[in-house]
């Protein structure tokens, strides 16, 4: 991907009175790709995605989002951008189709309703009532919404709240979907596993500046962390004391080796084992996760609850 990005964003910065939560943040989305922003709460996430879809402006800095400066409420960018809020006000009385048609009017080039309820999983609600739908129907409402425009980016703010493990991984396949069809993904999230499944690339932002940002293999990289190799053994068999294998306190005849060069350590250790006609049963080899290192940059763990951004309010779904 080597277009221009449609969202490019240099010096960004937010306060509110005496409070700095943007500080200097730098970002680049290109064509097409799915971008995670990470970052716990009040870190400045929110923050910089308001302003990136014109909700809030800014102290300083140069934005632009598909061209436009999203400060300046152009009705044409608002034309191209769609939302997934973390909580709407969708009326609760409307149907679901009736929800989506009603939100789709608002754009120049809108998408069949019946349509947009087939894409995410609706198609058999179209006719429920939004307050009879589950959680996770609502939030694939939510979804249906903010496609209704046939927009060039969405912003995903938290989209699979609520959402079981199958319903997820449905999820998932649909983002994937947008963005192999061109649309542009702006996705937060506090599920790593979501990131990582996701993101063509990401940026973590702690203390409103980004401290890490590339693929997610790139971040995993930044933050140097041991691999995992375990095994169990038979009962009486234990590892010579120079392979440097600890015995697991927690399972008996389980053993465990830590170490940043995993592959010697590997060889080494089933060549003993091969030597001394040993089987290594349940053999695995835990390499560091997103959420190990978003844990490391951060101090957070990814559901933690913090103070929200300042200046936020309650956001409710419509035209601005």
């Amino acid at each position: 991907m080597t277009a221009a990005p449609v969202i490019s964003v240099r010096g960004l910065r937010k306060a509110y009175g005496a409070t700095e939560a943007v500080r200097g943040v730098d970002l680049d989305v290109r064509p097409g790709e799915i971008f995670g922003l990470l970052g716990p709460n009040g870190a400045g996430k929110t923050t910089t995605v308001e302003i990136l879809e014109g909700y809030r402006g800014r102290s300083a800095g140069e934005v632009r989002v598909l061209g436009h400066d999203p400060a300046d409420g152009d009705p044409a960018f608002r034309d191209r951008i769609g939302i997934v809020l973390q909580s709407t006000g969708v009326e609760r009385h409307l149907t679901a189709a009736e929800a989506v048609a009603l939100y789709a009017g608002y754009y120049a080039r809108p998408r069949p309703a019946a349509e947009l309820l087939e894409l995410v999983g609706l198609g058999g609600s179209a006719d429920v009532r939004v307050g009879r739908l589950s959680g996770g129907q609502r939030r694939r409402l939510d979804l249906a919404i903010a496609l209704a425009g046939s927009p060039e980016i969405v912003f995903l703010d938290e989209p699979t709240t609520g959402f079981d493990p199958s319903a997820r991984r449905d999820a998932w396949g649909l983002i994937r979907r947008l963005a192999d069809d061109g649309t542009t993904v702006l996705l937060t999230t506090h599920f790593m596993d979501e990131a990582q499944v996701l993101a063509d690339r990401l940026a973590v932002i702690v203390d409103g500046r980004i401290v890490a940002e590339g693929t997610p293999a790139e971040v995993v990289a930044r933050v140097p962390a041991p691999t995992t190799i375990a095994f169990r053994l038979p009962d009486g068999a234990v590892p010579p004391a120079d392979l440097s294998v600890d015995a697991d306190p927690e399972r008996p005849g389980r053993f465990l080796a830590r170490t940043e060069e995993p592959t010697p350590l590997l060889h080494r250790i089933t060549t003993w084992a091969v030597g001394a006609g040993l089987a290594l049963d349940e053999l695995s080899v835990t390499r560091p996760t997103l959420e190990e290192t978003y844990l490391s940059l951060t101090g957070h763990a990814p559901e933690a609850e913090a103070a929200p951004d300042p200046g936020i309010g309650r956001r409710r779904r419509g035209r601005r």
